[in-house]
């Protein structure tokens, strides 16, 4: 299946912030920003051909290797959030994107994920090559999105300046 995309980054479905994720700081606990990233990621790598079907059918999945979460603004009980994504590059394994959470009907920015998945051959449990048509979806991602700066948070590491 060839995925069609805009040129701008691929925008989830709305979701809402549950009350039981509210932590005890009366704000949405650092784990469920994770959850909310995720669940967009999974969006955008169904449209890649890489979902529950994919798993089933093929044999293999995808695995985060490493991320980075920037968390700029607080998110409550109720409130609608949408994630979306940039493919930042890809290479015949790895898929490095990055993702903004942003209040869905006010649009200012809570949080930013940068992350790096790889492709993974599950009976063997180790990293595998993309098969040709989810590479294929990919460039068609990247070439779609080519027009787009870096993003700005992109690339940024932890340290404590002396």
């Amino acid at each position: 299946m060839k995925a069609e995309w805009g040129e701008g980054p691929v925008e989830s479905d709305v979701m809402t912030v549950k009350d039981e994720w509210i932590d005890y700081n009366g704000h949405l606990n650092m784990a469920y920003y994770n959850v909310l990233f995720d669940t967009a990621v999974d969006q955008v790598f169904e449209r890649l051909g890489l979902g529950p079907e994919y798993l089933k059918t093929r044999g293999a999945s995808y695995f985060t290797a490493e991320v980075h979460v920037c968390y700029l603004r607080e998110l409550g009980a109720g409130m609608p959030v949408i994630g979306t994504l940039q493919l930042v590059d890809f290479d015949s394994k790895r898929a490095h994107f990055f993702q903004e959470l942003r209040h869905a009907e006010e649009h200012w920015l809570s949080a930013t994920s940068e992350q790096l998945s790889l492709h993974v051959d599950m009976t063997a449990r180790k990293v595998a090559p993309w098969p040709e048509d989810i590479l294929a979806n990919l460039k068609s991602l990247s070439d779609a999105q080519a027009a787009l700066m870096q993003p700005e948070r992109a690339g940024r590491r932890i340290a404590i300046a002396k």
